[in-house]
């Protein structure tokens, strides 16, 4: 089992910049993947980005050049620094994890966009 508990979620101007945070506790030695996905009112959830263990990452193309997705080993967290926000990139931000073959998720954190 591993639970994830998100922060950094809140109210933002465009343009303006947010830093979501994921905290992993459990059985973090399994975990593979960490990323974000977010969900829009009446929309599907949607990945944002991933960084795998090797290091890689994957980013959605609404969020290449302005998002990055970092982790922090020692701290066992996984971070999505968002840069020049838009009205579109408001949802509800989920931590995501795969720890072997099993998927986990944050409670989710609103993030708002808005002036």
């Amino acid at each position: 089992q591993v639970q994830l508990v998100e922060s950094g979620g809140g109210l933002v101007q465009p343009g303006g910049s947010l830093r979501l945070s994921c905290a992993a506790s459990g059985s973090i030695f399994s975990i593979n993947v960490r990323g974000w996905y977010r969900q829009a009112p009446g929309k599907a959830r949607e990945l944002v980005a991933k960084i795998f263990s090797g290091g890689g990452t994957t980013y959605a193309d609404s969020a290449k050049g302005r998002f990055t997705i970092s982790r922090d080993y020692a701290k066992n967290t996984v971070y999505l620094q968002m840069n020049m926000l838009k009205s579109e990139d408001t949802a509800v931000y989920y931590c995501y994890v795969l720890a072997g073959r099993n998927d986990y998720w944050g409670q989710g954190t609103q993030v708002t966009v808005s002036s």
